[in-house]
């Protein structure tokens, strides 16, 4: 271990210890201090913050287009990829009150697969069973690092499910990539039975309390396993906001999880969703929406000044839905988001 360094965190006044060998976000997180961010691989920018004072500091790799030369050298940060070698102030541009004390935990655990079943051609719904510890605490959206047996490398991957609860049982949604590093190793060599080293949770993908507001969910491909648990979530607590699913697949074989959705809008009376395929085969049976999911929100929904909204999938869709919602009328602070990046071959959790 490094020597130690005070980090100050404004406006909210939190202060933590950090190891020279710890990126801030890390020790943040292992103090409960939730700070916002998404990949923590450099890529997303949802944790770019500003150094107010203090300026010995590092980076690991990151992405150029998060973090560009230019606003390195004005002071801007990613706390997930950076070290701190002196004290720093540092000021949070994106941040949640809510959030910020409620941190859990990281924890790493050993877990079983139980299976991993195809819900689409390319899609597998892997689930495992924590062995030690026997129970894990996150929030309904969090995510966890899955290691891959003999690579310095890890995959995060958002839980489908509420929680660990009594059996262990973790739920995840898992799209494989050709070459893709973790994605591929599940396909081909994972069997039921193997064990696997995960850490977590992470992640501020989270149900905000908003009683009386309207909630959208936009999402796509393996996105569809934070909203799940979302939504399985506010089937569990009887939340009974005034909630659409705007779910975007290429055809109707990518869409997955149907039948729950459809027990989950008989359950949820104030619940809608809504399916569209950008793609669909010519003859093919679909009496749905057609179009990019963004642009069927667009056609559907005129006015979102009262809404939360919570976008989850592959960057291109994130990157169009942020444009969107501001315009149809959602208040930029009640966007709450995450985006699979990619790492190295493509692959998202």
């Amino acid at each position: 271990m490094g020597e130690k360094h005070k980090v100050r965190f404004e406006p909210v006044g939190v202060e933590i210890e950090v190891d020279e060998d710890q990126t801030i976000l890390r020790a943040a997180a292992e103090q409960g201090v939730m700070l916002m961010h998404g990949c923590k691989e450099g890529q997303c920018a949802a944790c770019k913050s500003f150094i107010l004072d203090g300026d010995d500091v590092e980076h690991d790799r990151y992405s150029t287009f998060a973090l560009p030369d230019y606003e390195k050298e004005e002071g801007f940060t990613l706390l997930c990829r950076a070290h701190a070698y002196e004290d720093l102030t540092i000021e949070l541009l994106n941040y949640d009150e809510e959030m910020i004390h409620s941190g859990l935990p990281i924890q790493q655990a050993r877990v079983e697969v139980v299976s991993k079943d195809r819900v689409t051609h390319d899609m597998r719904h892997l689930v495992v069973r924590l062995i030690e510890p026997r129970t894990l605490k996150f929030f309904p959206g969090q995510y966890v690092d899955f290691a891959i047996p003999g690579k310095d490398e890890t995959r995060s991957f958002s839980m489908a499910n509420t929680s660990s609860g009594p059996d262990g049982l973790l739920e995840f949604v898992v799209r494989i990539y050709p070459g893709g590093l973790f994605s591929q190793f599940l396909d081909t060599e994972v069997a039921v039975g193997d064990q696997l080293e995960i850490t977590g949770p992470f992640g501020v993908f989270t149900l905000r309390d908003a009683p009386g507001a309207d909630i959208v969910f936009v999402g796509g491909g393996a996105g569809m396993a934070p909203i799940l648990a979302l939504l399985r979530s506010m089937a569990e607590r009887g939340i009974d906001r005034k909630a659409t699913f705007y779910y975007g697949a290429r055809r109707r074989k990518d869409l997955c999880f149907t039948d729950e959705l459809a027990e989950l809008a008989a359950k949820l009376p104030g619940f809608r969703y809504v399916p569209a395929l950008s793609e669909p085969e010519d003859g093919e049976d679909w009496a749905g929406e057609v179009g990019l999911i963004t642009d069927v929100v667009r056609r559907l929904e005129r006015n979102l000044t009262s809404a939360d909204a919570y976008v989850c999938g592959p960057p291109p869709m994130v990157e169009a839905a942020l444009e969107l919602l501001p315009v149809l009328g959602v208040a930029e602070k009640r966007i709450f988001y995450d985006k699979f990046t990619t790492t190295g071959e493509a692959e998202d959790r």
